[in-house]
């Protein structure tokens, strides 16, 4: 029993971390329509950005928020250098330019920061805390924290303000929305600016518990994005729910059958889900319609 609440435990901190990087990805597909497979490098530039602060000496909170806007500004740079320049390309072409953006990025960030582990300092205190024979540390709590805050605000934003009324229209119908006032540009380029912010503030989660290094993005962007997947591209309960689950089947798969497994175990299931209900979890027939 105490070994299934560890894993459990395990799971859902790892699922949290896939959780928010799925929202980036719902963010910008429900706006734009574009696959940004560019977001796991978000996850990591939070990570090193903040070694490299923490290192300089920048006190460790104002270190959290400069690492969270410096990496805002390179999603909206970004989506104002490469998305918008590409106004009229399709799905495909979209996709290659944010993998490119992707290995660009990765390169950048072996030069400036080796290609090493770097070491992070936790948010608090770290002393492991005994739960029913299973150990859970204050980090992991602050990533599970974390990703129920980025819930809440994200449903605060998209359902009780103007600027979500101005997502959901830009996404159902962009020249209706434009007669109307709003401008899908304006909006493309707020959700790759808060898709980045989501990146970096996992990347911060993340980095005092796996060690970031420059290509750790590449694999949380798949994890990601086969949460974003799973739940139902372009719905935000769905990425919660996908990410979770991914999660909690690598802990349990690397658990109870082989950590050299956990890969093949989790995309096997995520593929029979998918098989039963290709829209995903908690997606309609028809995605993107419905906004966040």
């Amino acid at each position: 029993m105490g070994d299934l609440l560890q894993f459990t435990l395990t799971g859902v901190t790892i699922g949290s971390i896939y959780a928010i990087v799925a929202l980036g990805f719902v963010t910008i597909y429900s706006v734009t329509k574009v696959i940004n497979l560019a977001q796991g490098e978000f996850v990591m530039l939070g990570g090193l950005t903040m070694f490299s602060l923490t290192t300089a000496g920048i006190p460790y909170w104002l270190a959290f928020f400069i690492t969270i806007f410096f990496v805002l500004i390179l999603g909206w740079i970004m989506e104002f250098i490469l998305i918008r320049r590409a106004k009229g390309a399709d799905a495909i072409s979209l996709i290659i330019l944010t993998i490119g953006a992707s290995i660009f990025i990765r390169g950048i960030a072996s030069v400036v920061w080796g290609k090493d582990q770097l070491r992070v300092a936790p948010f608090t205190e770290n002393t492991p805390i005994n739960v029913a024979g299973a150990t859970i540390t204050p980090q992991a709590m602050w990533v599970v924290l974390i990703m129920l805050l980025v819930v809440f605000l994200l449903y605060i934003l998209i359902d009780k303000t103007m600027v979500g009324k101005a997502f959901q229209a830009s996404s159902v119908n962009p020249l209706a929305a434009r007669l109307m006032g709003v401008s899908p540009i304006r909006m493309s380029s707020l959700s790759f600016t808060l898709s980045a912010a989501l990146g970096a503030l996992a990347g911060l989660a993340i980095a005092p518990i796996m060690f970031p290094a420059y290509d750790m993005g590449a694999m949380l962007g798949i994890k990601g994005f086969s949460a974003a997947i799973l739940g139902g591209l372009g719905s935000a309960p769905g990425a919660v729910v996908g990410g979770l689950l991914i999660g909690l089947l690598e802990s349990l798969g690397a658990g109870y059958i082989s950590s050299g497994m956990k890969d093949a175990i989790t995309f096997s299931a995520i593929l029979l889900i998918l098989l039963i209900r290709p829209s995903g979890i908690l997606g309609e027939k028809s995605v993107g319609k419905g906004g966040l």
